[in-house]
């Protein structure tokens, strides 16, 4: 008799059946597991072995062999583990074969017979759902699992309380779904002081889901304000956060199945790799800008980080997706984010200060800012001079406007945006593109002539171009006018910065 249970196969977000066949039969003791297993799987012989010893069972002394099914499908993870024993528990009797039919299981085993947590669950659950099956996985998950709607969930906190709860002298609690986490404020533009037009800058990138270029000198501001960007950003709605969640519960990023309605905020080193970045690994995992997917990439000292790790980012930031190939395998995350980088002007920081600034200005100017490459920088929306701030500056009182009401005026325009793209499968104003872009955002007139004349001044691209048009019209929304005016785009023209400050 082959026992069948069945279990997924990640493979980015997509979730992939796939069957686990257990055979016992005739021959010399042997336990192999086949089906293209990785390193983890392979080993998951000896955690099930050991695992079914702490409950007392003995394996059969025949051959026992577990496939993996579709074969050719690369199998990686721990999670094989708990529908690898229940296949084996089934081929030998131990629990009826039409008790785990209906269900999907995931989990990892530990040696004393516990169900521990793995990546990926809540993507499992709605994989169940999708094929109108229940759902076993660990009870440190359970919360994530309730996430997807309409799946019996069975959350097991070990083997023993599995088997009887199949049997039905045990009945396992429903877990609840986990906490929506409330949105935490890491800083107040209100701690910011002076920087208007970079203050500006933020609410427009915000509104409108634009990238932002921060240049100027150390300590003048730069990481605080990008600091103060999650809180004047609107919250997910429920679906987004789904969206959002589905990456981190891959990167078992899910601490007891909580989601959060808050943008998410990643801040890598610069000494991070391309793996790290973008994703990859020898088991391929979601990057920094996948786990910032719906929210806030930033990168602070942009050119320290190496430069094909930054020319990594550019088709993502293009597409709203990365794809890590493999020579068995191509995975794709989604990877919609808004990037948010931060530099000096030159190595030493202080580019035109006559005082601070090094003997080697321009120079050092251009070869420190050179590392940046020109079609990323063609991607990055709006480019910011930020100035020093003086002791005069730092010795104001706050600033009247903080970030609450930025966030205001920044929600208005959000739901301008939502209304128009409504059925485009567009969010914001940065992903306006072909027939969208032609429609909303068509200038006037005067700022139709004001931008082929500064278009051919400055030797835009055709890219530049058609961002220009996307942050006049986030301006326009802003200012709540319906057509794009010439001081519209005269202010989206004055944050596009063609070479370096001298």
């Amino acid at each position: 008799m082959v026992a069948l249970v069945s279990t997924v196969a990640y493979l980015g977000l997509e979730a992939r059946a796939v069957e686990v066949q257990c055979q016992i039969a005739p021959g010399l003791p042997a336990f192999r597991v086949v089906g293209l297993p990785d390193k983890a799987v392979g080993e998951s012989r000896e955690r099930v072995h050991s695992a079914l010893a702490a409950l007392g069972l003995a394996l059969p002394p025949k051959r026992i062999t577990v496939n993996l099914s579709p074969a050719d499908l690369p199998k990686e993870g721990s999670h094989y583990d708990l529908p690898i024993a229940l296949a084996l528990l089934a081929a030998m009797g131990v629990v009826d074969l039409e008790a785990i039919a209906d269900f999907v299981a995931v989990g990892e085993l530990a040696l004393d017979g516990r169900v521990i947590a793995s990546p990926g669950v809540l993507l499992a659950a709605l994989h169940a759902s999708g094929i109108e099956k229940g759902l076993i996985c660990p009870a440190a998950q359970g919360a994530e699992a309730r996430w997807a709607s309409g799946v019996e969930i069975v959350a097991a906190p070990d083997l023993i309380s599995l088997l009887n709860h199949l049997k039905g002298t045990l009945r396992l609690p429903v877990p609840e779904p986990g906490e929506v986490d409330a949105p935490e404020r890491r800083a107040d533009l209100r701690q910011v002081k002076g920087q208007e037009t970079a203050k500006r800058a933020l609410e427009i990138a915000a509104a409108g889901g634009h990238n932002l270029l921060m240049i100027g000198p150390p300590g003048a501001g730069k990481s605080l304000m990008a600091s103060c960007l999650p809180g004047i950003l609107p919250e997910l709605t429920p679906s987004e956060a789904l969206e959002a969640s589905l990456v981190a519960s891959v990167a078992g990023l899910l601490e007891e199945g909580r989601i959060s309605r808050a943008r998410p905020f990643r801040t890598p080193h610069h000494s991070a790799s391309m793996a790290a970045l973008t994703g990859g690994g020898l088991k391929v995992r979601p990057g920094e800008v996948s786990l910032a997917h719906l929210g806030v990439l930033f990168l602070d000292e942009l050119p320290e980080f190496q430069r094909a790790v930054l020319d990594s980012l550019r088709q993502p930031l293009e597409t709203g997706e990365v794809t890590v190939a493999r020579a068995n395998a191509h995975v794709t995350f989604p990877a919609r984010v808004q990037l948010i980088a931060a530099m000096n002007p030159c190595r030493c920081g202080y580019l035109g200060d006559p005082a601070l600034g090094c003997s080697r200005a321009p120079r050092c100017a251009g070869d420190y800012q050179s590392k940046v490459s020109g079609p990323l920088l063609d991607r990055i929306d709006l480019h910011v001079e930020v100035d020093p701030v003086s002791a005069a500056d730092l010795a104001l009182p706050p600033p009247a406007e903080g970030s609450d009401a930025v966030a205001a005026r920044v929600a208005a325009a959000r739901r301008v945006q939502t209304a128009r793209l409504e059925g485009s499968g567009r969010r914001t104003n940065a992903e306006l593109e072909g027939d969208l872009l032609e429609r909303f955002a068509t200038p006037d007139e005067p700022g139709r002539k004001l931008l082929a004349q500064a278009a051919e001044a400055m030797r835009l691209s055709a890219r530049s171009y058609t961002r220009m048009l996307r942050v006049a019209r986030t301006i326009a929304d802003l200012a709540g006018a319906e057509t794009i005016g010439r001081v519209h785009v005269a202010e989206a023209l004055s944050y596009r910065r063609i070479a370096p400050r001298a």
